[in-house]
């Protein structure tokens, strides 16, 4: 595995190790060449959600991926969102990326994400929802 490789593979794990809302993880990796470098695995975060990715990244001049998923799923198993670049929706505007939200039958058009957008993402609905399940009031103290 090239150097560049080895460093966006690091660069990856540091954008999971920063965020405080992940809990654990497990990814391998596998080199296809020199440059060509296959991610995937899961991302476990404190709420019991869990982020599935793949990608397949080409980092001999700039780092571009060629395929990626990031399947973000309830700890229920319920898909929140998943970003994709399969070519099944070639009448979408930024085909072939896009992204199933809330469900496999709605699909938008969107940008690629990189993995750091992804996990923003995830974490401003995991701060969205932490701040709608606290009470509108403070309790009241004892007297």
């Amino acid at each position: 595995m090239s150097e560049s490789a080895e460093r966006y593979y690091q660069s990856i794990l540091d954008q999971i190790a920063a965020s405080p809302f992940v809990q654990s993880q497990e990814l391998t990796h596998d080199s296809r060449g020199d440059f060509v470098l296959f991610i995937r695995g899961n991302i476990h975060f404190a709420d019991g959600s869990r982020l599935h990715l793949r990608e397949l990244t080409d980092t001999e001049t700039i780092v571009q991926r060629i395929a990626y998923v990031y399947h973000y799923q309830r700890a229920d198993g319920a898909l929140v969102f998943r970003y994709d670049n399969t070519a099944h929706y070639p009448g979408l505007p930024n085909a072939p990326h896009h992204k199933h939200d809330g469900g496999e039958e709605n699909v938008v058009s969107a940008q690629a994400p990189d993995l750091a957008a992804v996990i923003r993402e995830i974490e401003d609905l995991l701060t969205t929802r932490s701040e709608t399940d606290r009470p509108s009031t403070p309790p009241e103290s004892p007297s």
